[in-house]
Formats: C-alpha cells, sequence, structure tokens
C-alpha cells in the first residue's frame, strides 16, 4: 500500500507484474522488469483482505475489483480448500463499498454474489437493507461517495515527500544555480592529496555534498557482512525512549570500529574530508542500514528536536553533521529527498552524502527535513556516521548569527 500510495502506482499493472503510475491518461513505466510475474486472484484478494481488516477501504477496494475480476475470468476452474473463491471477493468488496458509502456498488456486487449462492441468507439480508437504504435516501448521487485516501496527520508534508520520492534525483543543475559546482576534493589534506575525491555540491541551504566513490565495491561488501548478523529493526527516539514506527521500516547495526581496521580507515577518510573529529564520543559508531522492498523513513530530522532526546546521552552535544555512504545501488526507488529544500538525490553506489545538521549558532537547521523514500525494487544499504557538537569548537567555530 507504501508503495502504491508515494509511487502512484496502478493495482491492474501491478497485478500484470508491470510497475506504472498513472496520470490521467498518462502511463509511465517506473521499472521494466527483465520478466512479468502476474498475481492471481487470489493474491489479489490477500492484498485487499490485509487492508479491509485494519478498515482501509481506500486500499482494499482497487485490490478486491482486480480479485473480483480474475475471478470471473476463473470461474468454474478448480482451486484448492485454501484459495479464495469469486464468493469470497464479491462478499468483502461489496461490504467496503458499503463502508466507504457507495452503496449503489454494494447493492450491486451483493446481487451478484447471490447468483452464485442464492441461498446466502446474511447477503439476501444486506441486499433488502441496501434497497431500502437507497429508496429512504434524498440523493441517489450520495449512495455514490468519492473514497477519500486516509489522512496521515504526523505527515503533513505528504504531497512534497511523495512528489520528490517520484523523481529520479530532482536537485538543482549547475545551469541554474551557478554556483553548484563539482571539483576534486583535497581539502587542504595530506591523506586526500595523492587521492582526491570527486565532489559534487548538490545544494547550498542547506548545503549538501555528494562525495562519488568514496568507498570500494569491497569496503561497502565488507561493511554489509560486518553489520549484517547484528541487524534489528531500526528504532526512533520518542522522549526518553526509542520505539519501533510504522514511520521507519528498516533493520540496522551499529559497528565499533575496533570490529575490523577498515573501520578505522573509514573514520580517517571521514575526518580527513570534513575536517571534523570523528571519534567516540565526538561521534557515534557507523550505523549500518538495511532498507528491503517497501523500506523506509517518513521526513525526519537527524538533529535531536527535544532536549529530552536519547541522543544527549553521550554527553557531547547534538549531532552536527551527518555522513551517509550508500553501500548498494537499487533498481527502483530509494531516493533521499529534502523536503524543505524540495530535492531529492538517488542512490549512487559507494557514494557518500554530507550535510550539517545545525546552524553555527548551534540551532537546528529546518531545511534539513529529510526522507528516505520507500524502495520500490532492490536491497538499499546505507551507512551514517553522525558526528556531534563537541569536540568541533576549533573545526567548526560557532558563530551568533543565525543564518551561518
Amino acid at each position: 500500500m507504501r508503495l502504491q500510495d508515494v509511487y502512484m502506482l496502478n493495482v491492474k499493472g501491478l497485478a500484470r507484474g508491470a510497475f506504472q503510475r498513472v496520470t490521467g491518461s498518462a502511463v509511465t513505466d517506473l521499472y521494466s522488469p527483465r520478466r512479468l510475474f502476474s498475481l492471481t486472484g487470489d493474491d489479489c484478494f490477500h492484498i485487499g483482505k490485509v487492508a479491509y481488516d485494519m478498515g482501509d477501504y481506500y486500499h482494499a477496494i482497487p485490490w478486491l475489483e482486480e480479485a473480483v475480476s480474475l475471478f470471473r475470468g476463473s470461474y468454474g476452474e478448480w482451486k484448492t480448500e485454501d484459495e479464495a473463491s469469486l464468493e469470497d471477493a464479491l462478499d468483502h468488496l461489496a461490504f467496503a463499498y458499503f463502508q466507504a458509502g457507495n452503496v449503489s456498488c454494494a447493492l450491486s456486487l451483493s446481487r451478484e454474489f447471490l447468483l452464485y449462492s442464492p441461498d446466502n441468507k446474511r447477503m439476501a439480508r444486506n441486499v433488502l437493507k441496501y434497497e431500502k437504504l437507497l429508496a429512504e435516501g434524498p440523493n441517489p448521487a450520495v449512495a455514490e461517495a468519492v473514497i477519500q485516501r486516509p489522512n496521515v496527520p504526523h505527515l503533513q508534508t505528504r504531497d512534497t515527500y511523495e512528489g520528490l520520492c517520484q523523481t529520479l534525483g530532482s536537485q538543482p543543475t549547475h545551469y541554474q544555480i551557478p554556483s553548484l559546482y563539482c571539483s576534486y576534493e583535497t581539502s587542504s589534506s595530506p591523506y586526500l592529496l595523492l587521492q582526491p575525491i570527486r565532489k559534487e555540491v548538490i545544494h547550498l541551504e542547506p548545503y549538501v555534498v555528494l562525495y562519488h566513490d568514496f568507498v570500494s565495491d569491497a569496503e561497502a561488501q565488507k561493511i554489509r557482512g560486518l553489520a549484517e548478523p547484528w541487524l534489528q529493526r531500526s528504532v526512533v527516539a520518542s522522549g526518553e525512549k526509542q520505539l519501533p514506527v510504522e514511520y521507519r521500516i528498516s533493520k540496522s547495526a551499529w559497528l565499533k570500529d575496533t570490529v575490523d581496521p577498515m573501520l578505522v580507515t573509514l573514520d580517517h577518510r571521514i575526518a580527513a574530508l570534513t575536517g571534523l573529529d570523528v571519534q567516540p564520543p565526538y561521534a557515534e559508531y557507523l550505523q549500518v542500514v538495511n532498507y528491503g522492498i517497501g523500506g523506509h523513513y517518513e521526513p525526519h530530522f537527524d538533529h535531536a528536536t527535544s532536549p529530552t532526546s536519547p541522543l544527549y546521552r553521550m554527553k557531547s552535544g547534538n549531532r552536527v553533521a551527518t555522513f551517509m555512504i550508500y553501500l548498494s545501488s537499487v533498481e527502483a526507488g530509494g531516493a533521499t529527498a529534502f523536503i524543505y529544500g524540495n530535492f531529492s538525490v538517488p542512490v549512487v553506489k559507494n557514494a557518500a552524502l554530507f550535510w550539517w545538521n545545525l546552524h553555527r549558532s548551534g540551532e537546528g537547521d529546518g531545511d534539513t527535513l529529510h526522507a528516505g523514500c520507500p524502495v520500490l525494487v532492490g536491497d538499499k544499504w546505507v551507512a551514517n556516521k553522525w558526528i556531534h557538537e563537541y569536540g568541533q569548537e576549533f573545526r567548526r567555530p560557532c558563530s551568533s548569527h543565525p543564518e551561518d
């Protein structure tokens, strides 16, 4: 359902194994698999029933409609006992329409149900009830209510978030903003003089930079391998606690630099690029995150926005910067979207994304509100290095100017 909403996927296309966005009469292929795998009526029924059981009729109805359509085409064929039937789909779809306020459709589907199962007394009572409701209604058009998508109270930026996820990277170009540029970065560091890193300035406010080929294929694979045995459901800070939530679906693990010498080398490389102290307690251990299909992280800040946040337990201040390394590629989806900055960055394997979370005054930068878009096809791996305020006093001096 999440993938349907964010990428505006067409249910009929999904049932055929195609990933298509339909807007009006325009059909856009978001991903073209080498081979199409179609869903059965039973598959579609069970997807719809998940939403149905949650009272989410907005999502249940299209899947149940597709199930009914497929069952009609194969009616009379042999089925196993545990498979759903046309009658099951009609029953659920009729009630879903009734609950959604469309009594006309509920009546029509219930009558069709009775053609296949005329002795069903419950459905016969439903038909009488729907006929009475339509007869008593002052305006029959009211019986065909438009089904509204469920509201998500905590996601006030939903439209912007989903719009950014639907684009394959929507950052401005150098031609639009000449101050955006690419260069070979040495940061005046002896470490980088002999092996500079390709730097791409993605955005200025907030300041976001992409470092290409920051890690090698072998390093990325090793980091994934080190983390894999320790992966657990990701959590978020909620007051003084850390809890699993639906708006962050992923698995994560923390790696100390003592686990492998390569992680020490990685820290040195991050320090050379950023000019910051990345040793504990001035930075957190490397967090490795795996997002499977549908994995996502809705709009959030990396820095603490509450003085009671668990982030302050390190006693090293707030998260001043984020250094996020892409450890894999994905076939579709998974971009990093900056909501108020109004741009998104696609997954670039082995590259690293860097941004400042705090102004020099120590105040959080509201423009860094960002999200990990749902993975549509593939397996997304990232590694996060969060750097804290303390230890950076002379590396990134404070300023009284609120916009610095």
